[in-house]
């Protein structure tokens, strides 16, 4: 039921979602247009005993020396270094200005003896050049400073064709898809605040025309009076209102509230404060009559009958409608369920339809016109 009211809260205020959304995919658009894109690529070096150095009875032993990792990982932070970094750009004549513009990292991967160089900046040609010229830099560097083991290009850098940030189809989307989230948060505040939850609640409970219950909150609280005992006394009253579903759909629709309600009212003016009246089809109602046994229910809902009988004015003119109030009452026996007394009370509201007196009461198994 809670979940029923927040989706009724966001469709009354459908519009503060919609333009929340729309406006978070144009903030997101307008800062994809005005952001610099930052490219990104990658190149790759393997690390390798040099056979021309260690010759091949020390190539084993080399090998060994490489699973211990320092070697790898220090050929790493040579990659990583800001000597080699500086090289690279002055190798590629560029300023010094330009060095916060990109970045660089290298990481070993796992189980390997290879190196991931990473360079990112808003140039695509330049940080491929400026990747191969840093793993140019360092192989020249440490041929010079640790000739034992081979540092050697796996792959090259290649210019990236599209940038890692901004990525405005991902971007946008996002953007949209917290923007209904948030604008729905906003609708279920909006609606909190100009509508106690009380009243939230009673709507869903209530029939709009008719301002009878619904049938869902009669058949509620019939399950929570059963489920209290199992020999809890109640009885269920049908009553169908014959010739009526021809006006309800001739007559405009305020017309037709108007007559409901008035009908409704009619009928709780024959009733106790505690007993419920809910609009069950078009054309009938269900009267729910707590710790009440048959005999009792048949003299209430004859006086319900007998109000209904009466001819209803709807017009100022003095035009009047006459109703045919049928009524099937069904006295619950100790351990009968729901369901079951609802198909009872129908039987009894079927024979009440064809029958001569129009009351029918449903006892022990047993139907009885009244």
């Amino acid at each position: 039921m809670e979940l029923r009211i927040y989706v009724q809260m966001i469709q009354r205020s459908w519009w503060i979602v919609t333009v929340t959304a729309l406006s978070a995919l144009a903030i997101a658009l307008a800062s994809t247009l005005a952001v610099t894109p930052v490219y990104r690529t990658n190149a790759r070096f393997v690390i390798s005993p040099n056979l021309a150095r260690i010759g091949e009875k020390d190539l084993v032993r080399s090998l060994e020396a490489l699973d211990k990792r320092s070697i790898v990982v220090t050929y790493a932070e040579v990659l990583n270094s800001d000597l080699i970094y500086e090289n690279a750009f002055k190798a590629l004549q560029m300023q010094s200005s330009a060095l916060k513009e990109y970045s660089h990292s290298t990481v070993v991967l796992p189980e390997a003896n290879i190196l991931e160089l990473t360079v990112q900046g808003s140039d695509p040609n330049i940080v491929a050049a400026l990747a191969n010229n840093i793993g140019q830099q360092a192989i020249e560097y440490i041929q010079q400073l640790y000739s034992v083991y081979d540092l050697k290009f796996l792959d090259a850098a290649v210019p990236p064709s599209t940038p890692i940030r901004p990525q405005p189809l991902r971007d946008a989307s996002m953007a949209f898809a917290l923007g209904l989230i948030v604008g729905a948060v906003l609708a279920i505040l909006r609606e909190f605040l100009r509508t106690p939850l009380e009243s939230l609640l009673q709507r869903t409970i209530i029939d709009g025309a008719s301002q009878a219950y619904n049938r869902d909150f009669v058949t509620q609280r019939l399950e929570e009076t059963v489920l209290q005992s199992e020999s809890a006394i109640l009885a269920l009253g049908m009553v169908r209102l014959d010739g009526f579903e021809t006006f309800l759909q001739m007559m405009p629709v305020s017309i037709s509230q108007q007559v409901l309600r008035q009908v409704v009212q009619t009928m709780k003016n024959e009733l106790r404060g505690n007993d419920i009246v809910g609009r069950w089809t078009d054309t009938t109602f269900a009267i729910l009559l707590p710790n009440t046994p048959g005999s009792a229910a048949v003299s209430t809902l004859g006086r319900v009958q007998l109000a209904l009988s009466k001819p209803i004015q709807f017009t100022a003119e003095g035009e009047t409608l006459h109703l045919y109030p049928k009524i099937g009452i069904v006295e619950r026996q100790p351990g009968t369920a729901t369901p079951t007394i609802i198909e009872q009370a129908d039987k009894a509201l079927n024979q009440a339809t064809h029958g001569k007196s129009g009351l029918v009461l449903f006892r022990n198994k047993v139907l009885a016109a009244i």
